[in-house]
């Protein structure tokens, strides 16, 4: 089978960019530009690949014009004939992904119970975007002040905390643990938990959140 006219390709381009734009085929259209890089890079015309990789020169076209999703075989089967790994057809495959950055001290300061009783909630980011199963939210505690109301929290998810700088013993349902600059807990956040005693102030902790959503 012949390649195709400048003019058909053209339109496939074409067909192939609109996919892209609207957010469908991204995957498609970066591993084509993938293989038509190696491919070009080894001096090889499509008929020559497609014959190294047991495919037709129709298929390897809408291959390259990502106009098909090509399956596992035949990504192997072309990363075989190209001398390429196949995570090496990935590598153009970009996708917005979320990203928050936060500058020293500028947290979003947290009102929770924890707050009245000299605790400081610094919020470092959050989850962005719809259609996630789960909400992720890192926290900056700071305890400065010495209390004895030590309220303790239940959800749904789980939490990570660490410990900066500062000693305390910080309960998880019927246990306590101490914890010193470098410990660590991660732990089932429905269980109370919080601290029970302040052993060195003050106290920073990172707290990493993670919950289903949809819950309370």
């Amino acid at each position: 089978m012949p390649e195709p006219s400048s003019r058909s390709r053209a339109a496939q381009l074409r067909s192939a960019r609109g996919r892209s734009a609207s957010g469908d085929g991204v995957l498609e259209v970066a591993i084509g530009r993938q293989v038509r890089h190696y491919r070009s890079k080894l001096g090889m015309t499509v008929a020559e690949l497609a014959r190294q990789a047991g495919l037709s020169q129709g298929m390897l076209s809408k291959i390259e014009n990502g106009l098909t999703s090509p399956s596992l075989g035949t990504l192997s089967a072309l990363s075989a004939a190209l001398n390429v790994p196949v995570t090496a057809l990935f590598r153009r495959f970009e996708q917005q992904r979320d990203v928050t950055r936060v500058g020293a001290g500028e947290g979003l300061k947290i009102e929770r119970s924890g707050s009245r009783a000299g605790h400081q909630y610094e919020l470092l980011g959050h989850t962005v975007g719809k259609g996630k199963p789960f909400s992720v939210e890192p926290f900056l505690i700071t305890i400065s002040d010495s209390t004895d109301v030590f309220p303790l929290f239940e959800h749904a998810g789980v939490e990570f905390i660490y410990v900066l700088a500062g000693r305390l013993m910080y309960r998880h349902g019927g246990q306590v643990f101490e914890l010193g600059p470098g410990d660590s807990l991660f732990f089932d956040a429905s269980a109370a938990h919080g601290p029970e005693e302040l052993l060195e102030l003050p106290i920073r902790l990172l707290s990493v959140i993670t919950e289903p959503h949809g819950e309370d």
